[in-house]
């Protein structure tokens, strides 16, 4: 009896689930030949032929940082190369005109588009900030890339797809809705096995709560929720069929989670190295004043209280009167109201900790003026814990800036190396490590310290736009076929 019972209720389950399933399949087959039908409607060029659209996904595009010079190089390479390609960029930044960003990328980067590039201004960006998702914010700003990546795909459906900002949860959505080719460029891993290891370890950090960490409770569902993540990530990020990744700490992390060997490759961003080889490099002259200079966007991960708490650490233990006066200046780019309050904060910290005439931020500043400061800087400033790459730390060197960068990431594996056996520049994990080794480095000898800036310029030379065009070039390849 409780066998047919359990039959009854059973059976019609399956079959219900079956219809449902059925229906959800040629629903969406539905919607992938709508927009597929939708795309051959779209106008033809001059002359006849409609031109092969390649998107870019990038919400933040007019942001100023490292990602959007990946961006606006990427998107200069495919005009060099391709003829017939038309690139869209998805963006988010409704505040400004297409003929401004453009404007701007020139006005920060140095970077002049040989062709136009149609700009497809996105409503629901707000799906993405992180501060709609106090908790679980990964998997909020995730499922919000879904949503505003189907607002992209409805307004303009690309033949090819590239992710240049990280929002891989968009790409089964263009790859098996929009019948794309899809691509991505990966900055920095949305979950990595370092994040789940600060969870499992019960470390305090900017992404993980001290009230998380007090608590072993607490501390093993983030560790589930992370492990779910994790497994949801690799999955999606699987979908590609071109990964292109900025470092070697990054390639790590991606191969453990999308297993996309055969199609994954090392691209280095471009940095522009040339620009900042033009600052002649001498020997300083005796002077009454030393600059400091950090150049990132003023982001959490940034860690730029740990570059003023160093500070200050530095000029308490400086005897006073035996050496020239030292300046910090802080030099990035404000996104939102969000990064203007931290700069707020951060120019708090050094109200308290007796520093504010000693600190300078300079805030969205033009290229000429970033170029300046780090011509007259000695020592270039990095505190960021496991940063991707470092497209600041390259300059810094290319610049002639004797690099302090961290002990991690990016910098440890790819930029501050010793090159041809000689030092490039130094590295340091605490506050203490921080200080002492600025310390160190002002106590050198000015011949000792312009040797170690011409090694760290004679080896960024890997990091040029030309070498990012033609690994570019070679790793879209296959898309193009």
């Amino acid at each position: 009896a409780c066998f047919r019972l359990l039959c009854s209720l059973l059976l019609p389950a399956l079959f219900l689930s079956g219809i449902l399933c059925i229906c959800l399949v040629v629903l969406l087959w539905g919607v992938r030949l709508w927009i597929q039908r939708k795309k051959q409607l779209s106008s033809a060029g001059r002359d006849g032929k409609r031109p092969l659209l390649v998107g870019f996904f990038h919400p933040y595009c007019n942001a100023g940082g490292g990602g959007e010079r990946v961006l606006w190089c990427a998107i200069r390479t495919l005009q060099k190369k391709y003829r017939n390609v038309t690139c869209v960029v998805y963006t988010g930044d409704r505040d400004a005109t297409g003929e401004e960003i453009v404007e701007g990328a020139f006005r920060r980067f140095n970077i002049k588009l040989i062709h136009p590039v149609k700009f497809v201004f996105l409503e629901k960006r707000f799906l993405v900030e992180a501060s709609l998702y106090p908790h679980f914010t990964l998997l909020g700003q995730s499922l919000g890339s879904v949503f505003l990546g189907w607002e992209a795909l409805l307004k303009c459906a690309p033949d090819i797809y590239i992710d240049s900002m990280g929002y891989a949860f968009t790409i089964p959505l263009f790859k098996y809705l929009g019948g794309c080719r899809v691509g991505c460029y990966v900055h920095y891993p949305t979950i990595s096995t370092d994040m789940l290891s600060v969870v499992r370890n019960q470390d305090t950090r900017f992404n993980n709560a001290a009230f998380i960490t007090s608590s072993p409770l607490f501390s093993k569902f983030k560790l589930v929720y992370y492990y779910f993540f994790a497994f949801m990530y690799g999955l999606v990020g699987s979908c590609s069929d071109v990964v292109m990744v900025n470092s070697s700490w990054t390639l790590n992390h991606i191969l453990s989670l999308w297993r996309t060997g055969a199609c994954t490759s090392v691209v280095y961003p471009p940095c522009d190295v040339q620009t900042f080889l033009d600052i002649p490099l001498e020997v300083e002259e005796s002077t009454s004043e030393y600059s400091i200079v950090s150049v990132s966007q003023f982001r959490p991960e940034k860690d730029h209280p740990l570059q003023i708490r160093a500070f200050a650490k530095l000029l308490k233990e400086k005897r006073v009167g035996q050496e020239p006066s030292l300046k910090l200046i802080l030099i990035g780019g404000c996104r939102n109201q969000q990064d203007e309050e931290r700069v707020n904060n951060l120019k708090r910290l050094c109200e308290e900790l007796g520093v504010s005439d000693d600190v300078m931020f300079r805030i969205n500043i033009p290229f000429e003026d970033l170029k300046r400061h780090l011509a007259e800087a000695t020592i270039g400033l990095h505190t960021m814990w496991n940063e991707h790459f470092g497209i600041g730390v390259v300059e810094c060197m290319a610049a002639g800036t004797v690099i302090l960068a961290h002990n991690s990431g990016g910098p440890k594996l790819d930029i501050v190396v010793p090159h041809e056996g000689r030092v490039t520049g130094f590295l340091a994990e605490d506050e203490d490590g921080y200080a002492e080794t600025m310390a160190f480095i002002f106590s050198l000898p000015p011949e000792k310290r312009l040797e170690i800036r011409e090694n760290a310029r004679r080896s960024v030379q890997r990091f040029s736009d030309q070498h990012f065009e033609d690994t570019f070039l070679l790793s879209v390849e296959p898309l193009f076929k």
